[in-house]
């Protein structure tokens, strides 16, 4: 290179990783700060979910298991969250359970910021209740399908499943109308899938981690009749609640809001990535020129 200086091909192809980190940082923080909301679109996968729960006649009793933790909570809480709305807005009645010790936490959060703060007007123990966590991966659900009080001989403040409202009449897994996992591993959709849907014959939807949704996707539309994978079809579960209940419109927006950040985020490294193998090529025909 002419006096021995680095033209800018060499230089972008050498650019400090620290530069890129604060870009990447801008593309979230930027969006969020002036509150960029994209339009999102409601997907057939994630549409039937929603058309499943729709159809669903009051009374029905609708079983959320959520099978996360805080890592995964920014994509499968507002999955949850929609849920929860979706099911008591059609009057049904909700039983959470957790196959992971972290859900309990979750679960929680769930009750604090949804159920006891949106729905005033449902009572806990005739609307829904909170079984909590219990231990046993695949095998409880195996134990549930067959005898549902005996793992739940009460609910999470110790109140005996023998006296809740809501649990007479329920024998186990089969009782139930629906099945929808939220999950982020195993135990999760999959194993509710496998030994409570394909065994007990009971409908399954659920709503996974974006990088988990690929391994469900052969199980749709038999064996799984809707998914929501990742804060995309999160987003668009929240559209299809809002629109078909306004109300919600103000509520159920958590990941419609984070689509904004992340579509920018992921434009720019995609962006970063064509410019990487651009400058990667640039730079092997000038040395194939200079030998």
């Amino acid at each position: 290179m002419a006096g021995g200086k680095r033209d800018w091909v060499y230089k972008l192809s050498r650019l400090d990783r620290r530069i890129i980190f604060f870009l990447i940082g801008l593309s979230v923080v930027v969006p969020l700060l002036i509150g960029l909301v994209l339009p999102v679109f409601t997907s057939p996968i994630v549409q039937n979910m929603f058309d499943r729960i729709e159809s669903l006649p009051p009374g029905s009793r609708v079983l959320l298991s959520c099978d996360y933790g805080p890592s995964t909570a920014p994509e499968n809480q507002p999955m949850a969250e929609s849920i929860t709305r979706h099911a008591l807005a059609r009057d049904c009645r909700l039983y959470i359970v957790s196959l992971w010790a972290t859900g309990a936490g979750q679960i929680e959060l769930l009750q604090d910021q949804v159920l006891r703060t949106e729905f005033e007007g449902k009572e806990e123990g005739v609307d829904w209740v909170n079984l909590g966590y219990k231990a046993g991966n695949q095998g409880l659900i195996n134990a549930i399908l067959l005898d549902l009080k005996a793992m739940y001989s009460t609910d999470v403040r110790g109140t005996s499943t023998g006296s809740i409202p809501m649990m007479e009449g329920v024998a186990n897994l089969t009782d139930m109308d629906l099945i929808v996992g939220i999950g982020s591993g195993f135990p999760g959709v999959k194993e509710w899938i496998q030994f409570a849907g394909d065994r007990g014959d009971i409908p399954i939807t659920g709503g996974v981690t974006a990088v988990e949704a690929p391994l469900l996707y052969p199980y749709y539309p038999k064996q799984l009749l809707g998914l929501m994978g990742g804060l995309q079809g999160a987003a668009e579960y929240e559209t299809a609640l809002i629109k078909a209940y306004p109300r919600f419109r103000q509520t159920a927006v958590n990941a419609v809001r984070l689509m904004g950040p992340q579509a920018v985020a992921h434009t720019l490294i995609a962006l970063l990535v064509i410019l990487g193998n651009v400058m990667f090529f640039m730079e092997r025909r000038r040395e194939g020129k200079r030998s």
